[in-house]
């Protein structure tokens, strides 16, 4: 007797399009942590720019760096393409600290949260065709793994009514990487078929040359946050490609 699927989904980019909300909070609390002389309120250039690099990000407080750099005017495409250099050298230049970033951004969510949380959940809808999935397989074999902290992923599952177990949900609290997270799953639930769905084509890339992780099916949400070029290469690297109609057959 064949043991059941393992689901293990990335969250922003693969369940939640959070591209919109991540922006507007990165720049609440680069205004309000760090550079106050910054506009009350984020140009609506700096949003379609942040959405356009937004596949280079992969932890939250890096989106502070992202509208702060954009707004001191380095074109999208220079960023996209020279990301880490740039964001290390904001980090360097205005001595920052990345843990101290971490907690900016998320008490900048925090507050929101208080302040209007039906606002705040409006601006982090699911993905089409997301609850019909998560309530069509056995959520007990069904994780989320994710660089997102882990109440703000709890808060959006339980408003769109999705009974998701806190256990089940690996954030950024826990301080594991992705490939931790992999190793961890499949060394509880040995032999079972394991897909790991994500949008980050850097992640797969990372998994897919981890000797200890061949066994896992990985897939790239093309509908989530990643480029043509991360496609392409996708499929040069023999990488299972789907889009959203494709993810309910998953």
């Amino acid at each position: 007797m064949s043991k059941p699927q393992l689901y293990a989904f990335d969250f922003d980019g693969v369940l939640c399009d959070s591209a919109l909300e991540t922006s507007l909070t990165a720049w609440r609390a680069a205004r309000d942590y760090l550079w106050p002389k910054m506009p009350e309120h984020i140009p609506p250039d700096v949003i379609e720019q942040f959405k356009y690099v937004r596949p280079a990000l992969e932890t939250g407080y890096e989106s502070i760096l992202i509208v702060r750099l954009l707004f001191e005017g380095i074109d999208a495409d220079t960023l996209l393409n020279e990301f880490q250099h740039h964001i290390e050298g904001l980090i360097k230049r205005d001595r920052l600290d990345t843990e101290k970033l971490k907690q900016q951004f998320g008490s900048t969510r925090d507050e929101w949260l208080k302040r209007d949380l039906p606002e705040w959940l409006k601006m982090n809808p699911l993905f089409s065709g997301v609850q019909a999935k998560l309530a069509s397989i056995n959520i007990d074999y069904c994780f989320i793994v994710t660089t997102k902290q882990e109440r703000f992923v709890e808060q959006i599952l339980s408003a769109n009514k999705i009974p998701f177990p806190k256990e089940q949900i690996f954030g950024l609290d826990r301080k594991l990487s992705k490939q931790q997270v992999l190793r961890q799953l499949q060394q509880k639930y040995p032999d079972h078929p394991f897909v790991f769905l994500e949008d980050r084509l850097p992640t797969l890339i990372n998994v897919m040359n981890d000797r200890d992780l061949t066994k896992i099916q990985l897939v790239l949400a093309n509908w989530g946050y990643n480029t043509t070029e991360d496609r392409q290469q996708a499929a040069s690297n023999q990488i299972k490609q789907i889009n959203l109609h494709q993810f309910q057959d998953l």
